[in-house]
């Protein structure tokens, strides 16, 4: 049943209907998107990496991203208290799909361990040059370097990186992997799959078609031969 509203609490953009006795919203104005209640955070952050995309994170501004989306000039700030914040965001949506990316591959029981630690190599690097505007700011400078992180962003990029680290463990365990330290065999595995990635995304490896290539390159390199022989 349609809800009924009086005319004295109309808002500007409904319309009278005066054969009707009623108010009715008028349609939405061409070419802007409609949300509905709760999906406007999720618009906001799509629209923003759009723009990063085009004109990068200088350029990006809550003004502009209303206006992107759409939506009045305050309207993003009930979601984002500044920038920093919104970039943050991003980044954090990033860590997030990235770590579930990561557990479904490490958790597959179908899989051996070498298989695993060969989708997780691929998968790092095909996330990076599928998602480059997420990339820079979930490991670049923007937020790192100037101790910009928030809460949200913390709780959720902390954890996949231990996560990483635990995977290492796991791999050293049966022998995958050589070394006794996790955490710096991570750190040393996380630094060589960045510069690869960071490689394709800024353009000086321009040839993606060549990711598979130097994944498997990289793999044959942190694999321990003798024990889990390598013939691809």
């Amino acid at each position: 049943m349609s809800s009924l509203t009086s005319p004295q609490n109309a808002s500007a953009s409904q319309l009278k209907d005066p054969s009707q006795g009623f108010v009715q919203a008028a349609p939405a104005q061409q070419g802007r998107p409609s949300y509905h209640h709760g999906d406007l955070r999720q618009a906001l952050l799509v629209a923003a990496k759009q723009l990063i995309a085009e004109a990068g994170i200088e350029n990006l501004s809550l003004r502009r991203l209303a206006e992107r989306a759409g939506v009045s000039r305050t309207a993003p700030y009930h979601h984002f208290s500044d920038k920093n914040d919104l970039l943050c965001a991003i980044a954090a949506e990033g860590f997030r799909r990235r770590h579930q990316m990561a557990t479904l591959g490490f958790d597959d029981p179908a899989k051996t361990m070498l298989e695993k630690f060969e989708d997780y190599v691929l998968g790092y690097i095909q996330f990076a040059v599928d998602s480059p505007e997420e990339y820079e700011l979930m490991f670049g400078r923007s937020i790192w370097k100037q101790q910009n992180s928030t809460r949200e962003l913390r709780d959720v990029a902390y954890p996949c990186f231990q996560h990483q680290v635990d995977m290492v463990r796991g791999w050293q365990a049966c022998g995958l992997i050589a070394g006794d330290n996790p955490l710096r065999t991570s750190q040393v595995i996380w630094g060589a799959l960045h510069g690869m990635a960071k490689l394709l995304i800024d353009g000086i490896y321009t040839d993606s078609a060549q990711i598979e290539e130097m994944s498997r390159c990289a793999i044959k390199l942190f694999v321990n031969n003798s024990a889990y022989p390598i013939d691809k």
